[in-house]
């Protein structure tokens, strides 16, 4: 069900990330980074409307996070696994 996911209609822009960050061009590359990563990182059989939660859920979590910036892609790579192994967890709650 992925490949019926267009992840590049889930990306940000400079537009949105302006109100936020100084550098929005910066905050917008690494923005979708992540959303890229935690894509790439999703079973290729998962249902289209939970990939589109888990992606909105990463997009509201970084959006406004100060220090995106400052984020090594190491601890990126731990975040995006933290939260696909708890999703369904996260989901009950």
């Amino acid at each position: 069900m992925k490949s019926l996911v267009d992840i590049h209609v889930m990306l940000s822009t400079p537009d949105d990330m302006e109100d936020v960050h100084d550098d929005p061009y910066e905050a917008s590359e690494k923005l979708n980074t992540i959303l890229h990563m935690v894509f790439d990182h999703i079973d290729e059989d998962e249902e289209v409307e939970k990939i589109h939660r888990i992606i909105e859920k990463t997009w509201e979590h970084w959006h406004l996070e100060s220090y995106l910036l400052d984020i090594e892609v190491d601890d990126l790579v731990d975040w995006v696994d933290h939260l696909l192994s708890t999703w369904d967890d996260s989901e009950e709650s």
